[in-house]
């Protein structure tokens, strides 16, 4: 726990402009047990976990400049994983994140984070859908191109080798 510890520290430092008015003391005192151990599945993963203050409520999320590469290939929900009949990927987004104790980051955070700094300029990541989408077999992801983020639409039974999702926890 202490490497782990000291990556985050160090990336906290190095990142201030995600977390201005946050100190490392306030986001450390919060670091308990089970929060290390999300975040050492969100670092083992490839998500590089930073601290963000989103909305006055301070969040561990993934920063990695493009989708997390070990939670990529997967189907937006486990709906989508059962009814796909033929190349079903390993797992879904929902089982993964659920497996890992994060929360799919929404369309509103996604934005708020690309206001930040640019990811997923080569990526997408699969973002919560609305219920309104996701009844009628659609699912959401973002990417940032042209300077510019985007949300799209695909069926949530898709997956593609570029494309994986971001967590986050809430401290």
């Amino acid at each position: 726990m202490d490497k782990l510890l000291a990556v985050l520290e160090k990336r906290f430092n190095d990142n201030m402009h995600r977390h201005k008015d946050v100190s490392w003391q306030d986001v450390k005192d919060k670091l308990n047990n089970k929060v290390m151990g999300i975040l050492q599945k969100m670092e083992d993963t490839g998500g590089k976990p930073d601290v963000i203050k989103y909305e006055g409520i301070v969040y561990y999320v993934d920063f990695s400049k493009e989708s997390p590469e070990q939670r990529r290939s997967l189907c937006y929900d486990e709906k989508a994983w059962q009814d796909r009949k033929k190349f079903k990927p390993e797992s879904s987004v929902e089982k993964h994140a659920d497996q890992m104790g994060v929360k799919l980051i929404n369309e509103p955070m996604y934005s708020y984070m690309q206001a930040l700094e640019d990811f997923d300029l080569k990526t997408s990541s699969w973002i919560e859908t609305p219920d309104s989408i996701r009844s009628l077999g659609g699912a959401l992801n973002a990417e940032k191109r042209y300077q510019r983020t985007f949300i799209f639409h695909n069926g949530a039974d898709s997956y593609y080798a570029s494309r994986g999702y971001r967590g986050f926890i809430k401290l």
